[in-house]
């Protein structure tokens, strides 16, 4: 992977930091982005995403597609993907799944264990690693393109307003 353009790390001290994240995001990203999202089991990548899709408008159950490698999700506003791809076998499955269809205008990719994908997935716009800390939970995103630190300096321009995803 390429050095970040910028890096923001945030203490996530209980699940509803984590969901607030999420929320954050989906204020902060513009539609087309690739949000890879990196951590061991267990440490909220999934929680991060019910957190995106909530503020998004999703009310349905959201729930990590483990089985099912990919869960797409309707918003007023566009398409969502949501991947999780720690029960992939192969990459190559990614081509049948047209995965590189899922990312592009109108649309947000989240991946969760991104690195079982290989060159098979879209590179990100932003990567957001989830860690185990003293208090609870720890998230490093770093910016990985223009409108990755798009995404970043919204981030760090609090308050965010809570409109959804940037044009």
């Amino acid at each position: 992977m390429s050095v970040p353009l910028r890096t923001l790390e945030l203490a996530l001290p209980e699940e509803a930091a984590t969901q607030a994240l999420g929320a954050r995001l989906a204020a902060a990203a513009p539609w087309g982005l690739v949000i890879h999202l990196v951590g061991e089991l267990g440490t909220g990548k999934t929680t991060l995403a019910r957190g995106l899709l909530r503020a998004l408008g999703v009310t349905g159950p959201v729930r990590s597609p483990t089985f099912t490698l990919v869960e797409p999700y309707a918003t007023p506003a566009g398409e969502v993907h949501h991947l999780d791809l720690y029960r992939l076998g192969d990459p190559e499955e990614l081509e049948l799944l047209g995965v590189r269809e899922l990312a592009g205008p109108g649309r947000l990719l989240l991946v969760e264990w991104p690195e079982r994908g290989g060159d098979r997935l879209p590179p990100p716009d932003l990567r957001v690693a989830l860690a185990y800390a003293a208090a609870g939970r720890a998230a490093r995103l770093e910016a990985c393109s223009a409108p990755g630190l798009a995404c970043l300096d919204r981030l760090a321009g609090d308050p965010l307003p809570p409109d959804g995803p940037a044009s």
